[in-house]
């Protein structure tokens, strides 16, 4: 990994919903009820999957992107990560806090306002987005979201 503590070496979004079934479950009734909403959800996902438009939009970052739901975190992105949702950046030197629940909010649900803001933020913590050699999704919770679900 590069060391540089400039360089963004992933984008990590972090949901305001836990990822097992019942995690699942409890943020889909939820979101019907209204007493539940993710606004990163809103965001990559439509009523059953993921949004071809939250695809495209970021297949055009240079870096990796990554979305986690609350209970996949590892220990340094869930001490960095206390507000959800949240989108971060992994550099040389850690985590750096990019996105908070306004920012998204403010996005409304579009992939590319994401990803604008994102790109915005990156820039005004002094970080740049290095090109990297991206490996192919795979399977599992390293790769980026190809999640068919709403997540929750």
């Amino acid at each position: 990994m590069n060391d540089d503590p400039t360089a963004v070496q992933e984008i990590v979004g972090v949901y305001d919903a836990d990822g097992s079934l019942l995690g699942e479950l409890r943020y889909v009734i939820g979101a019907r009820l209204g007493n539940r909403h993710c606004s990163l959800c809103d965001i990559t996902h439509g009523a059953l999957r993921e949004k071809a438009a939250w695809r495209a939009s970021r297949a055009r970052l240079p870096v990796p992107v990554r979305m986690v739901h609350r209970d996949e975190r590892d220990d340094e992105l869930r001490r960095a990560t206390p507000v959800t949702p949240v989108v971060v950046a992994r550099t040389g030197s850690g985590v750096v806090h990019l996105l908070g629940p306004a920012d998204l909010e403010a996005c409304r649900a579009d992939p590319e306002a994401l990803v604008a803001a994102v790109t915005a933020a990156v820039q005004a913590q002094g970080l740049r987005l290095a090109a990297t050699d991206r490996p192919a999704p795979t399977a599992g919770p390293s790769a980026p979201s190809t999640a068919t679900t709403p997540p929750g």
